[in-house]
């Protein structure tokens, strides 16, 4: 190998090594500073007790509101988005011709390159107040405005990733369907949807991790008010928006309800981790099935 070779060799492992570090930098901090509070805090009551006060004077430190608060502004925002975005991609795969898909994707995607607290504003300004005409008594922060505004936000990443699982699909597929005597309908909702569902999954599970860790629309649109109900309609707090309290508020570094944003932190990324791990899994085991 010639010597500048070497060099770009060098530098690309260089450039890759950066994001390992990074994430084991990350998971380190998370640990230690969990580690730290957890000598004070039993994970058993962490686990299992039903209210989240650390920065009360009565202090309970029971996760399951804020992670009650996250799991259903999550459920609701892939209640809005896999629909849409499903048949949106059906639609620029199948149905569109190819001058008009180049406009609608790429005007698709604009809504990714939205700044989320304007999705926040639009929620608690726009949103909201809309729904309040047809839900009585809905609270001005809740997790219903949070949930339908996330669920459009990540729209283009369920619409994309499974436009791309479904192109990916043979044509032989397609053509042999055809030739049966199947509908454009039928070829797209009973071939192509099974054959691209390895895909369509890994896409519905990112987008999950996506919505888990959002915080400036439930920051804004939800409230920040611990909160152990499953009723969209109620402020919530979700863990990214503790966090976010937290860490913009007077509390002092290295006391344990600053130590809190970790163990929060902590419970976020072994979520997201695991399901990014998932759709890793599922991946890689369609693909092995069609080798």
């Amino acid at each position: 190998m010639k010597i500048h070779e070497k060099i770009i060799v060098l530098f690309l492992w260089m450039c890759s090594s950066i994001t390992v570090l990074t994430t084991a930098l990350i998971i380190w901090i998370l640990v230690k500073e969990s580690v730290a509070f957890f000598e004070h805090v039993s994970i058993i009551d962490f686990l299992t007790d039903l209210e989240w006060t650390p920065l009360f004077s009565a202090k309970k430190y029971g996760i399951l509101p804020l992670l009650t608060g996250t799991l259903l502004c999550t459920l609701i925002s892939i209640f809005v988005a896999l629909p849409i975005g499903i048949s949106i991609a059906f639609y620029l795969s199948e149905y569109a011709p190819d001058r008009l898909r180049s406009i609608l994707k790429p005007t698709l995607e604009i809504l990714a390159a939205i700044p989320t607290v304007v999705y926040g504003f639009f929620a608690l300004t726009v949103v909201t107040p809309f729904l309040k005409d047809f839900i009585p008594g809905l609270n001005t922060f809740n997790a219903f405005s949070a949930g339908l505004v996330m669920g459009i936000m990540i729209i283009p990443m369920i619409s994309s990733l499974c436009e791309d699982a479904i192109r990916a699909v043979p044509d032989s597929l397609r053509q042999a369907s055809y030739s049966m005597g199947s509908t454009v309908f039928q070829t797209s909702f009973k071939v192509l949807l099974p054959a691209a569902s390895s895909g369509i999954i890994v896409s519905i599970i990112l987008a999950v991790s996506r919505a888990l860790g959002e915080t400036m629309i439930v920051s804004i649109a939800a409230g920040q008010q611990p909160n152990l109900t499953l009723n969209p309609f109620e402020t919530v707090e979700t863990i990214t928006s503790y966090i976010v309290q937290v860490s913009m508020g007077d509390v002092p570094q290295g006391s344990i309800e600053f130590q809190t944003i970790f163990a929060a932190g902590l419970t976020l990324f072994i979520f997201t981790f695991f399901l990014n791990n998932l759709s890793h899994l599922i991946r890689r085991k369609y693909q092995e099935k069609y080798e």
